[in-house]
């Protein structure tokens, strides 16, 4: 009875002490990476990734920041809310003075990224950065979708990158 006394103390401390996290959905997951066409590993932050994935398609609406319909500023303002629990700013011109500056190679996932559509060189459109290069983002033309860094129009529209966390 001695040995298995600390024994059971241990057992008790050690359950005691698990978190509750959720079982991972490995399906989702697979849909999701499916959906933006980048490869979800175990160290990325699934819920970034799931939140963004349910939101492709989502047509363009000027104003809009819901899945009816959604412009760019809208769609990042409630992923942030959704996924790391920030209140962002509504606008574009707000957002982009928000966190700190992060150069385009430093860029990691949930980063926003920001470009100009002008000689004026103001930041118009805002995406999330997701890896590999890859941003989600609300295009006026398309909705919710994933675009590439390097793509022609995007690279010589980059204003810049703001990390938030």
């Amino acid at each position: 009875m001695k040995r298995l006394l600390p024994l059971l103390v241990l057992v008790l401390c050690l359950t005691g002490c698990r978190t509750a996290t959720p079982p991972l959905d490995y399906r989702a997951l697979v849909r999701a990476a499916d959906r933006l066409g980048v490869d979800i590993g175990p160290k990325d932050h699934h819920a970034l990734y799931l939140e963004a994935a349910q939101w492709i398609g989502t047509p363009y609406r000027s104003g809009g920041q819901s899945r009816k319909g959604t412009d760019c500023s809208g769609f990042v303002r409630q992923v942030y809310k959704k996924v790391y629990d920030i209140d962002l700013p509504r606008s574009t011109t707000e957002q982009v003075k928000e966190g700190k500056r992060v150069r385009r190679r430093k860029l990691r996932e949930g980063d926003l990224v920001f470009f100009h559509g002008s000689k004026r060189r103001r930041a118009n459109h805002v995406g999330i950065y997701l890896k590999e290069g890859k941003f989600v983002h609300a295009s006026t033309s398309r909705g919710v979708m994933v675009s590439r860094l390097d793509e022609d129009y995007w690279d010589e529209h980059w204003l810049r990158g703001r990390r938030i966390n």
